[in-house]
């Protein structure tokens, strides 16, 4: 029996599947599992589509049933935070119960909706979404024939605007950039998501900031615009980002910028501590650039090579990036980091519901993105990862198969 303990800060989808893999690859020391949600590690992006309009349980998110999370016998620690570490002792400090010794820590911290800092953002009717809790109350707000304001045209606030106008609301996104989406996706994409949103009743209004939040009569609220015009609402969701939990690991004085600073191997400034999920920054190769990437994708696969790289298995954590988004009938995905540098190449028809977009570096696919196109995409992500050249003409051209390619 081993008589390492591994801890691991974090029981989200990066924490879960860190202490999953730690026993799947043989591991049979303590691994004790710290998190400060009453619930065992899950997934969040059933949270704002289908967990949120009622269709399931939020049991369904859950990374492992019961039996399955028992059978690894971890030393969990439900609704615990950790306080502080302490890397001359390697002893990690709780919220309650005694400090922990670890032989390795791996930081799973996440992180937290954003708030704006306005007059107002803490009335009752002002929801944030991020745990299984959000969502339940949440989803509890959004009653048939309310007016829910989001706050952010970004992916949760157009996700949760889908789902809110499918349960019977009427929804107005407010963003303070000129199209949605704008730090993700080109312009082309942004329109094809003001199409979609308009064309289900939603109210978009783009440039447009909030100043302040107000209580109306009754439960209603009020919110007031950059350029003075009010909004009466009942529910208002900020949409407006993440802040990464990197307060433990800045503390303990690791290098942090906007997350925790790790390499390809998961590890940050000290070796005994590594990171993983949406608090981790690493270098991306596929972007040439520092990045924070919060998919699911990256959870999973993240949280598996840092708990492989504590037991000492040589990773190296380069992922193409992969992002996915639900809206309406609409399953839109992304492979790659589209940048305004690459040389766009589209298949289908922009102003239809199915289509793709490449984004070429030279001769070879380094991006691609678009609705309804699982199977182009599949391809398209071959493409990317095999570095093979292409003909842009053939890629337009939908009587040539990606598979040709």
């Amino acid at each position: 029996m081993s008589d390492r303990t591994i801890v691991i800060v974090g029981s989200g989808q990066a924490g879960g599947w860190a202490a999953q893999t730690l026993r799947s690859d043989g591991f049979d020391g303590r691994v004790v599992l710290i998190g400060d949600e009453p619930h065992r590690p899950y997934e969040r992006p059933p949270l704002s589509k289908a967990v949120l309009a009622g269709d399931v349980h939020p049991d369904t998110t859950y990374l492992q049933k019961s039996e399955a999370f028992d059978a690894l016998n971890l030393d969990w620690r439900p609704d615990v935070s950790a306080t502080r570490i302490d890397r001359a002792a390697k002893r990690l400090h709780l919220s309650r119960g005694e400090p922990i010794h670890y032989d390795s820590l791996i930081l799973c911290t996440g992180g937290r909706a954003r708030r704006l800092g306005i007059p107002g953002s803490d009335l009752p009717g002002v929801f944030t979404l991020r745990s299984i809790g959000d969502a339940a109350a949440l989803g509890a707000a959004l009653v048939a024939g309310k007016r829910l304001l989001v706050v952010g045209g970004g992916w949760i606030g157009l996700e949760v605007a889908a789902t809110a106008r499918k349960k019977g609301l009427d929804v107005t996104v407010v963003e303070a950039m000129g199209r949605l989406c704008e730090r993700t996706v080109p312009a082309e994409i942004s329109s094809y998501l003001l199409r979609l949103h308009t064309a289900h009743g939603v109210q978009v209004e783009l440039g447009a900031g909030i100043e302040q939040l107000a209580q109306g009569p009754g439960e209603e609220l009020t919110a007031t615009l950059g350029d003075g015009r009010k909004l009466a609402c009942d529910v208002v969701l900020f949409g407006v980002g993440l802040i990464a939990n990197d307060e433990l690991a800045r503390e303990a004085g690791l290098a942090c910028e906007g997350g925790v600073l790790v390499d390809s191997q998961c590890r940050t400034s000290d070796l005994d501590i590594l990171a993983a999920g949406d608090v981790a920054v690493w270098h991306c190769d596929w972007a040439y650039r520092r990045m924070r990437l919060e998919s699911w994708q990256n959870a999973q696969e993240q949280g598996i090579a840092a708990a492989r790289a504590a037991l000492g298995t040589t990773v190296n954590h380069q992922p193409l990036p992969w992002f996915w988004s639900d809206q309406y009938d609409v399953n839109l995905q992304i492979f790659g980091v589209p940048t305004p540098r690459h040389q766009v190449v589209v298949r289908g028809d922009v102003d239809s519901n199915s289509f793709v977009m490449f984004f070429l570096d030279a001769d070879k696919v380094a991006a691609a993105l678009g609705p309804n196109a699982a199977r182009d995409l599949r391809f398209a992500r071959r493409l990317i990862e095999r570095r093979t050249s292409v003909d842009p003409q053939q890629l337009a051209e939908l009587q040539v198969p990606l598979s040709k390619l």
